[in-house]
């Protein structure tokens, strides 16, 4: 057929073509094809008619098959890995689900835990107020000398007490028991050991501890004593906490009260408070210094280093006016002069001198300083 024929030559065509190539690249040195590759030849494609010998085809069957074997090894290997990941990822399962379940566990334990902290810190608690009941009756005596032991001590203090607070207590004292605390101390310096007694009746007990308290020092033969209640330790500390922050209660013009055990109560612009943990009073104290930083009015520095300059200068608010302002005095005689001076109108400046400075002349005077505040 015409059509099969002109394919036939191109193929023949074709097949001269590669074989001139593969001339060309035989003189270059390049190897050439080798039999034994499963890619057709060029003598098969110039003559395509010809069908492939049993052989060649054997040779494309055994290529196959071993292509195939190493493919099946390949997906074993595979298999067997996904196997291991598999059991990895399972024991990874059952350790997590192990480990929720311990953590579960952990956690209603913590609860229970927190619940029975706060019953700790009640019962705590409880057991510090009876023990402070306990030792309601028990007065501790400081700076006594050693030379009384034993019998003598009641009787010492039955006979001292009355005379040292200037007291008659009726009926006169009974004590249910009295020691010193602690080993005898050695040494010249060393100093006598407390004494504490049990009194038989709680109202002489208050009667003395009162009568210690407005009668400041008491002194027996040149000798200091103080009287006081017994606490318990934990109550002791947080008294000494409250005593602690006495200074900054007067700095900022807090009035306060310590009462027993430990118990303080403040007063502050009309509003009382009382506090029983040291901790929440000083909070109460830093919230209040910042409210009080706040709402202070603004001040105003100025110098007056001549004696004629007018007041109005000095107080530039005017009368009435509620500016304030603070002025720095290099001289003594310009703050006498603010002290007792008149505004413009003939009212009455009010002056509160802050601090006195001695200076020359010549001297000027810092304005981080101030000498007089004038409202």
């Amino acid at each position: 057929m015409p059509g099969g024929r002109s394919s036939h030559k191109t193929t023949g065509k074709l097949a001269r073509q590669l074989l001139f190539s593969e001339a060309l690249l035989q003189a270059k040195g390049t190897p050439p094809q080798t039999a034994t590759q499963p890619s057709t030849t060029y003598e098969e494609m110039a003559n395509p008619t010809q069908e492939p010998s049993m052989d060649r085809i054997l040779q494309e069957i055994s290529a196959v098959d071993h292509r195939l074997v190493g493919m099946d090894n390949a997906m074993v290997s595979m298999a067997a890995e996904m196997k291991s990941i598999c059991t990895e990822i399972a024991s990874f399962q059952t350790h997590v689900l192990g480990l929720e379940q311990r953590v579960s566990k952990v956690e209603a334990h913590a609860s229970s835990f927190q619940n029975r902290d706060q019953e700790l810190l009640f019962l705590r608690s409880k057991l510090t107020d009876l023990e402070d009941r306990i030792r309601r009756d028990y007065v501790r005596f400081i700076g006594f000398l050693e030379n009384i032991k034993g019998e003598d001590l009641h009787r010492f203090l039955r006979d001292t007490l009355p005379r040292l607070t200037d007291t008659v207590f009726e009926p006169p004292l009974e004590f249910q028991r009295a020691h010193r605390l602690g080993p005898r101390r050695t040494g010249t310096d060393a100093h006598p050991r407390p004494i504490i007694a049990c009194l038989l009746r709680h109202t002489q007990v208050r009667q003395l501890i009162q009568k210690a308290r407005t009668q400041v020092p008491c002194q027996l033969d040149g000798h200091i004593i103080r009287i006081s209640a017994d606490f318990s330790k934990e109550t002791s500390d947080r008294r000494r906490a409250f005593l602690a922050l006495r200074p900054r209660l007067h700095q900022m013009e807090v009035k306060y009260g310590l009462f027993d055990p430990a118990r303080m109560w403040i007063t502050k612009n009309g509003i009382s408070k009382d506090f029983y943990d040291p901790e929440d009073l000083r909070a109460f104290l830093d919230g209040l210094s910042l409210t009080d930083s706040s709402t202070l009015p603004p001040h105003r520095d100025m110098m007056a280093t001549d004696q004629n300059t007018p007041l109005k200068d000095l107080a530039p608010g005017g009368s009435g006016s509620d500016h304030q302002s603070v002025i720095t005095c290099p001289r003594g005689r310009d703050l006498e002069r603010l002290l007792h001076s008149h505004d413009d109108r003939g009212q009455v400046l009010h002056v509160v001198a802050l601090h006195t400075q001695v200076a020359d002349r010549d001297k000027s005077c810092s304005p981080s300083k101030p000498l007089a505040e004038t409202t």
